[in-house]
């Protein structure tokens, strides 16, 4: 396992981590009081279509779920379940268009990160990163090759690496909706650049239907060599190939990724606020903690602790968390 200490984060760290104090303090120690709890996986979408259109870049034909994921109703749900922060990750309903998601992170920037989409194949595309988060105070940006599949050279393509150069420059952390057989074209500009910090979700989506899923799943656990990769505990109903709460054919996945990556690297995240959970099919907020907290048997007090918000506050430096 490879626990991540001050040397170790500030080889990857952007150029502000090693002039910035607090930021040692806090990887030198462990925060004190309440641990937070930070959702790194938040899907927010607004119910004015006529100010905030949809944008599908994928599916012209998309329509809106009936219940729209507003900040208002993320708000709400945070503070019934005393969760502090959240990354908020913008939908692939509002396509390009992060207009939305800048002002739901606006509203309250110490509660809120934000992670936009951008064209990957666009050639301004490192133009276009430094724009949402130069002019707009965005975090970082996901991208998702999963959508990709037979044209996904752009993971690993020599014009993507000034994409990777500004990443560097900006302090900005990139977030990876990614299948497995493409991991290794990621894993060369996670080695190349070691100072962009990487989260991988939801397991990259591993097959647990397959005859064997090690060979594929091994592709994730090569990348905890790499001290600048994170990877997020999530979406394990989606995984499970039994798809019943608590999801338990998925527990001997996920202790292999915490042996290779060790628990300073996992993150939580769910994905949908309030109602909308059930509209997408997901498991309750309730559920969701529950998991860390009680059902997956092998993390220790600390390590909850840790997924559950203590590494999330590292890695996007919230506030008083």
């Amino acid at each position: 396992m490879r626990p991540i200490n001050r040397r170790s984060f500030l080889r990857f760290a952007p150029p502000w981590a090693a002039a910035s104090k607090s930021l040692a303090d806090v990887l030198a120690n462990e925060p004190a009081g309440k641990a937070p709890i930070i959702d790194t996986h938040m899907h927010v979408w607004s119910g004015d279509l006529d100010r905030y259109p949809l944008a599908h870049p994928y599916d012209a034909r998309f329509k809106p779920p009936p219940i729209a994921a507003t900040v208002e109703l993320l708000l709400q749900e945070m503070e019934q379940f005393g969760m502090s922060h959240c990354v908020l990750v913008q939908t692939i309903s509002h396509g390009w268009d992060n207009r939305y998601l800048v002002q739901c992170v606006k509203r309250d920037p110490k509660r809120f990160r934000g992670h936009g989409l951008i064209d990957p194949t666009d050639p301004k595309v490192a133009e276009k990163l430094e724009f949402w988060i130069r002019q707009h105070g965005l975090a970082g940006m996901r991208f998702s090759p999963i959508y990709y599949e037979g044209k996904d050279d752009w993971l690993n393509a020599r014009s993507s690496r000034a994409l990777w150069e500004k990443a560097d420059e900006l302090g900005a952390v990139f977030n990876f909706f990614i299948a497995t057989p493409q991991l290794p074209k990621l894993e060369g500009m996670v080695r190349d650049f070691p100072r962009v910090p990487v989260v991988i979700d939801h397991l990259a989506r591993i097959d647990l239907k397959a005859a064997d899923p090690t060979p594929e799943f091994a592709k994730l656990l090569a990348l905890a060599r790499y001290p600048n990769v994170w990877t997020k505990v999530s979406e394990l109903s989606v995984i499970s190939a039994s798809g019943k709460y608590p999801y338990a054919d998925t527990f001997r996945w996920v202790q292999r990724l915490y042996e290779s990556f060790g628990p300073d690297r996992l993150l939580w995240g769910t994905g949908f606020p309030g109602a909308t959970r059930g509209q997408a099919g997901r498991p309750s907020l309730t559920n969701e903690l529950n998991l860390v907290r009680e059902e997956i048997p092998f993390f220790t007090a600390q390590d909850r602790e840790k997924i559950l918000g203590r590494n999330a506050a590292k890695l996007w430096r919230f506030e008083n968390a």
